[in-house]
C-alpha cells in the first residue's frame, strides 16, 4: 500500500473528500488548491489505489448486490435478485422473498405486458405484498390445487392482482390435476378454460412456482398419487415448474401423467418473454439448476445460501 506523509495525507484526503463528497470537479480543486489539473487527477488516483479512498456500492434493503449480479452471471439469467437472509423458518422466508418478488414486479411490469401467474406458495407470497402494479392482463396459467394445507389457489391469487392493478382478470375454475387424461381433456374444453389458455400466448411476463420433483418440495408432487410419482421419476424429472416437468438436462417430460395437469405446457411457457420463479431451500439446488437449464426460466428471486449453493460457494 502506498503511504503518504502527514502534509501529502491531508492533502490528498482534502482533494479526495472534495471530489468524492462535495461533487467538486477536477478543475475546480485544481483551482482552489493551487494545483494542476493532472496533479488532482493524480493525487486522486493514488487515494484509490492506497486504499485512502474506498468506494462501496450498496443498497439499505436485503438485497444482496454482488451475490446477485454472479449468480445472474453464471447461470446466464436475464436477473437474479438474491435477499440477504438468514431466516430459515419457511413463512418467513416466503414473505421476504415474496417482498422481493414484489417490488420486482412492480419495476418492471409495463402497460404493454401481460402477466401470467402460476399457483404456488411463494407466488402467493408476492402477490399478498404487491402495492401497485400497472394496468395489465392478469391470466391464470395453472389450475387450482385445493388441499386442507394450502391457504390460497391460483383463482384467488390472479383475482387479487387483477384488482390491484385495474387489468381484466382471465381465470378459470379447475383442478390443477385429474384423475385421467379424458377428464383433463374435457375440462379444457370448457368455455371459461378455453377462454384463459387462449391467452397464454399473449402472456409476456410470468412469476410460476419451482419444485423439486421430491415429497415435500412440490406441492404438485404431494398431490400426486404414489403411481404418478414414481413414473416421473423413473423418466428422469427433477424439477416441477407450475406442472411443467423437466429432467436434470432441462429437458421437458411428457407422459400419461402430465396430461392430467391443467396448466400451461412446455411450449407455451417457452414463447414467454420473462419467466421468474421463487425458489428457496437448499433441497432445490438440482431443480433450479434444471429449470435454468430448459431455459423456461430466465430470472430468480432467492436467497443467500440456496444463490452460493448454485454458485458451489459455501461460507
Amino acid at each position: 500500500m502506498e503511504t503518504f506523509g502527514p502534509a501529502q495525507l491531508v492533502l490528498t484526503a482534502s482533494i479526495a473528500r472534495r471530489y468524492y463528497v462535495d461533487g467538486r470537479s477536477k478543475v475546480e480543486i485544481a483551482d482552489e488548491f493551487r494545483l494542476s489539473r493532472f496533479k488532482v487527477a493524480r493525487l486522486l488516483d493514488q487515494a484509490r489505489s492506497s486504499g485512502l479512498v474506498r468506494i462501496e456500492i450498496s443498497h439499505p434493503g436485503a438485497i444482496d448486490l454482488d451475490l446477485s449480479a454472479r449468480l445472474q452471471e453464471a447461470l446466464g439469467l436475464r436477473r437474479a435478485i438474491v435477499v440477504d437472509t438468514p431466516e430459515v423458518d419457511e413463512p418467513a422466508l416466503r414473505t421476504q422473498l415474496g417482498k422481493a418478488a414484489a417490488d420486482l414486479l412492480s419495476e418492471i411490469v409495463t402497460p404493454d405486458d401481460v402477466l401470467g401467474l402460476a399457483w404456488a406458495r411463494a407466488v402467493t407470497a408476492m402477490t399478498e405484498q404487491l402495492t401497485n402494479l400497472a394496468p395489465v392482463p392478469v391470466v391464470q396459467l395453472t389450475g387450482a390445487l385445493t388441499r386442507p394445507d394450502v391457504e390460497a389457489n391460483s383463482v384467488e391469487l390472479v383475482r387479487h392482482t387483477a384488482r390491484l392493478s385495474g387489468g381484466p382478470a382471465y381465470l378459470f375454475y379447475a383442478p390443477l390435476v385429474v384423475p385421467d387424461a379424458a377428464t383433463a381433456r374435457a375440462l379444457r374444453q370448457q368455455p371459461e378454460v378455453a377462454e384463459a389458455i387462449s391467452h397464454f400466448d399473449s402472456v409476456s411476463k410470468a412469476v410460476v412456482g419451482l419444485g423439486s420433483w421430491d415429497a415435500g418440495q412440490s406441492t404438485l408432487y404431494d398431490a400426486m398419487d404414489e403411481k404418478a410419482c414414481e413414473q416421473l421419476q423413473r423418466r428422469g424429472v427433477v424439477a416441477d415448474i407450475s406442472g411443467v416437468f423437466v429432467d436434470a438436462d432441462g429437458v421437458a417430460v411428457q407422459s400419461r401423467v402430465t396430461d392430467r395437469v391443467i396448466a400451461i405446457n412446455a411450449e407455451q411457457m417457452d414463447a414467454i418473454d420473462e419467466v421468474i420463479a421463487i425458489p428457496y431451500g437448499l433441497a432445490k439446488v438440482d431443480a433450479v439448476r434444471a429449470a435454468v437449464r430448459s431455459g423456461l426460466v430466465n430470472a430468480i428471486v432467492t436467497h443467500a445460501p440456496l444463490a452460493k449453493a448454485l454458485l458451489n460457494e459455501t461460507d
